[in-house]
Order: structure tokens, then sequence, then C-alpha cells
């Protein structure tokens, strides 16, 4: 498994509306890509998010960089969506797992 964490912060003026319907247009393209596991973002209290995708592979998760859509919105982001983002991309050296049905 490669896990890519985005964390970031938007701009206070962002047009809302826009970047939920292209959050939502990139979320079904790359669960469209080989080798996606899954997608999930949180938001905290004082507006942070935490966006998280799990891929197969990292090669999987850099084909997905590379898609030319996903790429050209990666540019919308920065000029229009983000205040700042950190990316944070890697497989865990560590998985600990614990599931009731198991037990």
């Amino acid at each position: 498994m490669f896990l890519v964490v985005f964390r970031n912060r938007k701009r206070a003026d962002i047009d809302a509306a826009a970047y939920s319907a292209d959050a939502e247009a990139m979320e079904v393209l790359a669960a469209q890509q080989p080798g996606y596991l899954g997608f999930k973002s949180y938001t905290a209290d004082d507006g942070e998010v935490i966006a998280l995708s799990e891929w197969v592979d990292e090669e999987a998760a850099l084909a997905w960089r590379r898609v030319a859509h996903h790429a050209e919105m990666q540019g919308k982001g920065r000029a229009d969506y983000y205040e700042n983002y950190t990316l944070f991309a890697g497989t865990p050296t560590r998985v600990h797992r614990f599931d009731r049905q198991d037990t």
C-alpha cells in the first residue's frame, strides 16, 4: 500500500461551489485509475483539511499525479483554491490492525 496525505487550507475567498464540483470530479477520476484503493477527506474545526488517498503502490500514485486533467486541476488549486498545502507520500513502515470481528 502507498499513501498520499494532502494537508491543506483553502483561501477565504474561494468559489466554494466550483471547488466542490472540481473536487468531486477528481474523486470520480481517481477512482477510475489502476491501483486506486480509496479516498477520504477530513476537515478539522479550524478549517484545515486532511485528504488521504490509498494506492496499491507508488507507481500507481505517480501515474495518478501525471493524469492530464488531474495535473491541470493541481494548477487551478494553487491559483484559485489553496492558501497552503503540504503533501506527504510513502509506504507505511508499520501497520497495526484491529478488527472486532477477528477476535
